[in-house]
């Protein structure tokens, strides 16, 4: 009983020492003083409580809400996305999405779909009838329909959703796809690219192309732009139909899984969030809905998570979603369990090297591996810490309601996790 008790003494000391100088910290902050903060630090190994600070209150998780959607993804994706299905029907092939992102995106590899729909001889048309979704998701601004964060949701996305305007030294400005190049005029009102709320017209200034830049700008889509670019792609006429296909379809593949999470990680993309949760309800034989996927995913996945989470999209861009740190370090330590170090690192982004925390944690070799969630008076970030001691520990630090600047906030957080590092 005493050698059990002196082998348990060093942990016992070093979890009381982790929670004492979380709460002394975050208490003496004037940094953290005057908004909400939740802290939840655990064990790799066995799960720990290490530290736990208003870990059991509710917060607006903003991108980290991305953590959940990638562990819903892992569930039900394989190595590679299910890019289209699609059904032969004598001389026709009826095709629909899966909610697959990556047809013609500029930032991901060239999806394989591409190269099948053109070796096929048949008439291709086109249905979306088993999309049920909106094209904004619960709670997202209306007034954020230009912004680059927030492409509309679709049952098959082409070109990201998006509008790629750029423009590189003494060169005249482009647009990807030069598609939209027709629909741009000079506005002298206008800042920078502004696209008509209700139809793709984009308006721009002389200023705001003289110099080099480059800016997304969602596109408001619908079957009938996506079959008239999609048909522009295949140098072939794709036609809509509205036909359901309640049978079993084939399917093709388009990317690597890990291509579509690690950008979704890294850059915190929202599309490609929230169609992955179009893609788990595809895999799962389900209509394409968000909502739909997030009640499946919570019911069969999320089993065993403390606080049962208030989710409402896979991006998090809505603040009606609502999570506790102890149950985003459940969660962490569930993904922790499911993929080998090598993946696990390669999907979040590494402190000081990439992604939202390129500019943090700065050392010669990486110690924090994580997922960072902003938006107005929010900054969270959840996600691994590597210390000097060889330990590694789950963690979530969730601030809400600062008023402050949120670089102060993220310079607070960088400073008690690195000391963290370095002390324990």
């Amino acid at each position: 009983m005493r050698t059990l008790l002196l082998l348990a003494f060093p942990l016992i000391m070093s979890g009381c020492s982790v929670s004492h100088y979380v709460n002394r910290e975050i208490k003496k902050s004037e940094i953290l003083s005057q908004q909400h903060t939740g802290v939840s630090i655990l064990t790799e190994k066995g799960g720990k409580n290490l530290a736990a600070y208003n870990d059991d209150k509710y917060f607006i998780p903003a991108s980290n809400t991305k953590i959940y959607s990638l562990y819903a993804g892992l569930n039900a994706l394989g190595d590679s996305i299910p890019g289209l299905e699609y059904l032969e029907w004598g001389e026709l092939l009826l095709i629909r999405g899966t909610g697959d992102p990556s047809l013609m995106h500029p930032d991901l590899p060239k999806s394989k779909v591409i190269d099948f729909l053109k070796s096929r001889k048949e008439q291709i048309f086109y249905t979306s009838v088993h999309f049920e979704d909106e094209r904004f998701g619960p709670g997202w601004a209306w007034d954020d329909y230009n912004g680059y964060y927030q492409p509309e949701v679709s049952a098959m996305p082409i070109y990201g959703n998006i509008a790629r305007f750029s423009r590189k030294q003494e060169r005249e400005f482009s647009v990807y796809p030069g598609y939209w190049k027709r629909f741009t005029k000079k506005d002298t009102t206008t800042t920078g690219f502004l696209r008509d709320e209700e139809s793709n017209y984009f308006h721009y200034s002389q200023t705001s192309v003289d110099k080099p830049f480059k800016q997304d700008v969602p596109v408001r889509m619908s079957d009938d732009l996506l079959v008239e670019m999609l048909s522009d792609v295949l140098k072939k006429e794709v036609k809509s139909i509205r036909i359901p296909l309640n049978i079993e379809l084939q399917k093709v593949y388009s990317i690597p899984s890990d291509s579509l999470y690690r950008r979704m990680m890294y850059e915190s993309d929202n599309l490609l969030a929230e169609q992955l949760m179009l893609l788990y309800a595809s895999a799962n034989g389900m209509p394409l809905n968000t909502t739909v996927a997030i009640e499946h995913a919570t019911a069969n996945h999320f089993k065993g998570i403390p606080d049962k989470p208030v989710w409402k999209d896979g991006s998090g861009m809505s603040r009606y979603n609502l999570f506790t740190p102890r149950s985003t370090t459940w969660l962490l330590q569930q993904i922790d369990t499911k993929l080998p170090k090598e993946r696990l690192y390669a999907i979040f982004p590494a402190g000081g090297v990439s992604g939202t925390v390129k500019n943090q944690f700065k050392a010669d070799k990486p110690f924090v591996y994580a997922k960072t969630g902003g938006m107005s008076n929010v900054y969270n970030l959840s996600g691994y810490l590597l210390t000097k001691k060889g330990k590694t520990l789950i963690f979530s630090f969730m601030n809400n309601n600062f008023v402050r600047p949120a670089s102060e906030v993220k310079a607070e957080v960088e400073r008690i996790l690195t000391a963290i590092h370095n002390r324990f």
